[in-house]
């Protein structure tokens, strides 16, 4: 897969089939848009990705916002997917003040050389959001190229949406997010050094910490699993998966810092792999985070915690 990233200034020469959107979460819905991308790919046209970095909703807001999917994240998951080109367009006050009439034509067709166009109902762009699918048809024949509309996914009777992934996400309710992604919902980064405080205890963990912008679920304990990448090649277990349980938070009892941290036991596992990746798949919210009034009452309480957890994971 190609990335073209931090440039407005590119061409591509070959016919394409183009889907539009901000993949935040990389739900249902944005599952079965890629799929008929894909079809289209199978037709002969190569497939691109186009998504604006950073989002609409990073660029205007005076706030942090939090994403589901980190820039890194949504690059793993089109290069599996096999598209050709993914386009991180950059988003700047320009950008945003472009009449959606020249965004077809100056971007989609001048540079992006799109013979397809693949959109969602909800599908918005040029200054102030104006454009939407109508004017993609409107402009199709002239243009030279087709579009093809893909209706909501519905869940339980709501529209699959990265608003409701969010939601869900907020409530730490992770079996329904895990039904409107498709798959858990997941933390990914280079495994650190933490306190050592679960060796001392005998309950050695593995810790995480998570990108800045990575929306996070309410603090507290979950059961999960994780798969470890091996960047250094000292690691036997690339790819794997391993049953775990995480907590997600500050560490209230031993450490009055505010940086937010995921800590994950793995069952059956006590090797060295600091420095290697790892990605935890948060399964099911079983406690909130908690502080107890000794060390002695928080190892109780951790004991009791793996042992509830091999019963979940049937170990």
């Amino acid at each position: 897969m190609k990335i073209i990233e931090n440039t407005t200034e590119f061409y591509i020469e070959e016919n394409t089939a183009v889907a539009i959107g901000k993949f935040d979460g990389f739900h249902r819905g944005h599952q079965k848009l890629l799929g008929h991308l894909k079809q289209q790919q199978e037709k002969g046209q190569k497939s691109v990705v186009f998504t604006f970095v950073p989002s609409p909703a990073v660029f205007f807001s005076r706030e942090p916002v939090r994403e589901l999917s980190t820039v890194e994240e949504k690059r793993r998951i089109f290069e599996n997917a096999g598209v050709d080109y993914l386009i991180e367009y950059p988003f700047d006050q320009r950008i945003a003040d472009m009449d959606p009439q020249t965004y077809i034509k100056e971007v989609l067709v001048d540079r992006i050389h799109a013979r397809c166009v693949v959109a969602g109902e909800d599908i918005s762009y040029g200054k102030y959001g104006a454009g939407d699918y109508q004017l993609l048809e409107n402009m199709a024949a002239a243009c030279g190229y087709k579009v093809i509309l893909i209706e909501k996914v519905q869940y339980q009777g709501r529209e699959v949406s990265s608003t409701y992934v969010r939601e869900e996400v907020g409530k730490g309710n992770m079996e329904l997010v895990q039904q409107l992604l498709g798959t858990p919902y997941h933390v990914a980064g280079k495994i650190v050094h933490g306190k050592r405080l679960g060796r001392t205890l005998g309950m050695p963990t593995v810790n995480l910490l998570p990108p800045r912008e990575k929306l996070l679920p309410p603090k507290g304990v979950y059961y999960s699993y994780v798969h470890l990448h091996s960047d250094t090649g000292r690691m036997p277990y690339d790819g794997k998966k391993f049953a775990a349980i995480t907590n997600i938070g500050t560490k209230p009892t031993v450490d009055d810092s505010s940086v937010m941290g995921v800590e994950t036991y793995i069952y059956n596992f006590d090797s060295d792999v600091y420095g290697e990746r790892m990605e935890v798949y948060l399964l099911y919210h079983k406690r909130p985070e908690m502080q107890f009034e000794k060390v002695d009452i928080l190892k109780a309480q951790m004991a009791a915690d793996i042992a509830d957890g091999r019963k979940y994971h049937r170990l």
